[in-house]
């Protein structure tokens, strides 16, 4: 099959009220239909990539590029004016700009690095669990899972601790672009002034930690700027910028995701319950099971390349499709199956080569001791709704997660 023989499918028809309940029948249709399908948008079109091998093998090609702003690129058409003061970073960079940018900051995500942040981490997940446990009942999104990976990436980077909830909230804007019933114009509005906040307070952030450096990212990253040329200007902002957001919302919506899918099968989550060593396995199946980041950043095809039988011209965007690539029957068994004693191989919920996610050490910790202390803490935890009540991101959104997830509990002083 070619792409010009492929009927485009829009964007209206293709990201439904349905696909965000449930976009997991949609990929099976995909992977066995038109396994690289054409997505056409009032702004770009993508093809997405949905089998495991296809996904795989796409995530490492040379041809498919992630330098949004090179010759292929046209960034705007991704990301809309004044933003390429915060894009120009590592995830929008192939090699070797990316290998450059990547080492500056690889050091502080190493392993041994996060495994120290594990008393900290329990202790903003314990703080988090006392605010709201006296209630009997929380969000727990606004309550817990939004703010426990934002309270640390903040600590990292150096953000005030006066200044996290103002910078939550302009993140917010971002994360749930979409979910209101403004028209369209006035949420992309609504972005792109956050954007420029942002871009204005990290641009201030640095402008002070340049007067008063201390133990945090953001004077590392001005040491890298001012003393060795390794970053410019611009580049600084951006990386600070991509760790900040990064560095939350997908372990947020994660977290979100993973309690709704433990809350919805309750034999797992008993299992879970009662054997706890299961956690670092558990919280792998979680996010094959349904990860926060659907379909990975875009990438663009720097030559005429072909999957599947389906010509992707030269300077198309192509859409990986994790989670339909995590649930591909050919790679794992019975995929739509939730089991959380599974060992089941590698999945894509973190990606796959020089783009791995570098969060992921950060983002395993944060998932295993917040998923575990509230399994422990609150032993009775169940919805408070019933599991179609509970409101998600717009389909169109670059991440799957929940805008609230309401439980109950016995209240615990």
């Amino acid at each position: 099959m070619t792409a010009d023989a492929q009927r485009p499918v829009p964007a209206g028809e293709f990201f439904t009220d349905e696909y965000a309940a449930d976009p997991y029948p949609t990929y099976a249709r995909m992977r066995e239909q038109n396994p690289v399908q054409l997505v056409s948008s009032p702004r770009f079109d993508s093809y997405l990539i949905t089998r495991y091998d296809d996904a795989r093998a796409a995530l490492t090609d040379h041809r498919l590029s992630k330098d949004l702003y090179g010759p292929e690129g046209h960034y705007l058409r991704f990301f809309g004016p004044n933003s390429d003061g915060l894009n120009k970073n590592m995830l929008n960079s192939d090699p070797p700009e990316h290998s450059r940018l990547r080492r500056l900051v690889s050091q502080a995500f190493a392993p041994r690095c996060i495994e120290a942040l594990r008393p900290r981490v329990t202790q903003v997940v314990d703080d988090l669990i006392d605010k709201f446990a006296p209630r009997g009942e929380a969000d727990l999104m606004h309550d817990f899972a939004v703010p426990l990976p934002m309270v640390v990436i903040c600590e990292l980077l150096g953000v005030p601790r006066a200044d996290h909830e103002q910078v939550l909230g302009w993140t917010q804007v971002i994360r749930t672009s979409g979910s209101a019933s403004r028209p369209p114009e006035q949420e992309r509005a609504a972005v792109q002034q956050v954007q420029l906040l942002l871009h204005d307070y990290l641009t201030g952030l640095v402008r002070a930690k340049r007067v008063a450096p201390a133990d945090d990212m953001v004077s590392a990253l001005i040491d890298a700027c001012d003393q060795d040329g390794k970053l410019s200007e611009r580049e600084l902002v951006s990386t600070a910028f991509l760790l900040l957001f990064a560095g939350h919302q997908t372990t947020a919506d994660f977290i979100g995701n993973a309690m709704l899918a433990l809350l919805t099968h309750p034999d797992q989550l008993d299992l879970l319950r009662q054997r706890p060593e299961l956690l670092p396995g558990a919280v792998e199946e979680l996010l094959r099971f349904d990860g926060p980041l659907p379909i990975a950043s875009p990438r663009v095809a720097t030559e005429d390349i072909e999957y599947d039988g389906v010509r992707i011209p030269r300077g198309a965007a192509v859409g990986v499709v994790l989670n339909s690539a995590n649930h591909d029957p050919d790679h794992f068994t019975d995929p739509q199956r939730l089991d959380v004693t599974s060992e089941r191989g590698p999945h894509l919920g973190f990606g796959h080569g020089v783009h791995y996610c570098l969060g992921v050490s950060l983002a395993r910790i944060e998932a295993r001791i917040g998923i575990g202390t509230l399994l422990h803490r609150l032993p009775d935890l169940c919805l408070a709704v019933p599991v179609d009540r509970v409101p998600r991101l717009p389909a169109a959104s670059p991440f799957r997660g929940l805008l609230e997830l309401p439980v109950r509990f016995t209240a615990a002083g």
